[in-house]
C-alpha cells in the first residue's frame, strides 16, 4: 500500500512521561502531526484512551499507540524486576538517561555481600528512570531493570555506582 508523501494525519503524542500503571489524563497528551502511520491513536480517537492505565513506561515526545494503554501495567515483564538505588554524587555520570545500559557495581567502601572466595560481580540492567536528589549533594535515584534473579543481588549493593555500558554486546564489568 503506497502512502501519498506529504500527507499529514492529528494524532497523540506524550507531553510528559508517564509510568507504567498511570492512569492516562488529558495533561498527559498533545496533538501532533504526522505522516500517517498505523498503529499510533488518532485525535480523533483520543476518548478511548483517556482515563486508561499505560501498560508500559510511555516516554514524553513519542507516539501513543493503542496496545499502551490498557486497564493494568504489563511492566516490568515476566521475568524482570525493577530496582530503585540511592546513587551518592559522583556514583553515575551526570547525564545518565533512561534507556542505558548499566553496570551496578559496589562502590569504593561498598561490597555485595558473597559467599567466601568469590568475586564480585555487577549487575546489569536497562535504566528506567533516574530522580534528581531532593537535598544538595543527597544521593539520586536511579531505578533499573534487572533480571528477577538479579534483583536481590542489586538491592545488597552498597554506595552502588552505576557505569553505562556500550549499547550491544556483551561485557563482563
Amino acid at each position: 500500500m503506497a502512502q501519498v508523501v506529504g500527507q499529514r494525519e492529528e494524532v497523540l503524542a506524550l507531553a510528559r512521561d508517564v509510568a507504567a500503571g498511570q492512569v492516562l489524563r488529558a495533561a498527559d497528551l498533545r496533538v501532533v502531526q504526522v505522516a500517517t502511520d498505523t498503529g499510533v491513536v488518532p485525535l480523533a480517537e483520543r476518548d478511548s484512551v483517556l482515563g486508561k492505565r499505560a501498560r508500559v513506561p510511555l516516554v514524553a515526545g513519542s507516539l501513543l499507540a493503542q496496545r499502551q494503554v490498557g486497564t493494568r501495567a504489563a511492566f516490568p515483564p515476566k521475568g524482570f524486576a525493577q530496582v530503585s538505588l540511592a546513587v551518592e554524587p559522583g556514583g553515575a555520570p551526570p547525564d545518565l538517561t533512561r534507556g542505558e545500559r548499566v553496570a551496578v557495581l559496589p562502590g569504593p567502601t561498598g561490597a555485595v555481600p558473597k559467599p567466601e572466595g568469590q568475586g564480585v560481580s555487577a549487575v546489569v540492567g536497562t535504566v528506567t528512570g533516574v530522580r534528581a536528589s531532593e537535598s544538595a549533594g543527597g544521593p539520586r535515584v536511579v531505578t533499573v531493570l534487572v533480571e528477577t534473579a538479579a534483583a536481590r543481588r542489586a538491592t545488597q549493593v552498597e554506595h552502588p555506582r552505576v557505569v553505562v555500558l556500550p549499547a550491544e554486546g556483551r561485557e563482563a564489568p
